[in-house]
């Protein structure tokens, strides 16, 4: 997958989340079926063993659910103003910032997927209403260059990203 993208869509930095893609076909049945699996994967697990940390200071399993759902709307705002050809420098974000003041473990499991469908959902609404030429548009994002194309990807590669994390620590 990543290596349709040219060069100068993309950094260092992003590129780890781009090679957790490896299936083919259309990216919108790849994420659709991707926000499928994760549903059910968590829609399996009781409150108890959504509150799970594999260690001392990790994120709890509700907590890495809420950092994937934050993740989607930054990623999704960075992808609309992207592909508007915005020309302002995009920030990045502090990731434990936002889980510590999320409260994720507060809320029920089922709020939380919820709010993950609802921003998944949306965020493929956008994605499929942009035209490729849009796609192509490219900022900077985090200090670094960006193309909206390589920030749909990066849905998707993150999440693969922290699914693997779940699988591997959380046993999920």
């Amino acid at each position: 997958m990543r290596d349709a993208l040219d060069k100068d869509e993309y950094s260092i930095f992003v590129a780890h989340y781009l090679e957790q893609i490896t299936e083919e076909g259309e990216l919108s049945d790849i994420y659709r079926s991707q926000s499928d699996e994760l549903i059910a994967r968590f829609g399996r697990l009781s409150e108890e063993q959504a509150g799970y940390r594999y260690a001392e200071g990790k994120w709890s399993v509700k907590e890495v659910l809420g950092h994937l759902t934050d993740s989607v709307q930054i990623f999704s705002y960075r992808l609309l103003c992207l592909a508007r050809g915005e020309s302002q420098p995009l920030p990045g974000f502090e990731e434990n910032l936002y889980v510590r003041e999320g409260r994720f473990d507060a809320a029920g499991l089922d709020t939380l997927l919820a709010r993950y469908r609802t921003v998944r959902d949306a965020a493929l609404a956008l994605a499929e209403s942009l035209p490729e030429e849009a796609m192509m548009h490219k900022g900077i994002v985090n200090g670094n260059p960006l193309s909206a194309r390589a920030q749909w990807l990066m849905l998707i590669g993150h999440e693969r990203h922290h699914i693997r994390i779940l699988e591997e620590r959380y046993g999920v």
